[in-house]
């Protein structure tokens, strides 16, 4: 169980972590950000995230908004799989985390 929440916590850090730094990319890149090859690849890797937060949020919310939209549904998650894991580490103890 530890393993699958170890995971879970991991897809969700490096979500977040390609999220972010897509965001800051596209900052910096400006209106030629679709044609910088790092952007296309860290958009590679949010496809998916940013796909389920446009199936789950409703039509009202912009296209252009969604990406910040899968950040906080990733983060809402990280916290939830945070806190799992603290009580699965209670539960077993301590020293069998690590």
């Amino acid at each position: 169980m530890l393993l699958l929440v170890n995971a879970l916590k991991l897809i969700a850090e490096i979500a977040l972590m390609a999220l972010a730094g897509q965001w800051i990319l596209g900052l910096l890149a400006g209106a030629k950000r679709d044609t910088n090859f790092f952007y296309r690849v860290l958009q590679t890797m949010t496809q998916p995230f940013v796909r389920f937060a446009r199936l789950v949020s409703p039509r009202v919310v912009l296209d252009r908004h969604v990406p910040l939209v899968a950040f906080l549904l990733l983060a809402f998650g990280w916290l939830i799989v945070t806190k799992w894991k603290i009580d699965i580490c209670l539960e077993i103890g301590v020293e069998l985390c690590k």
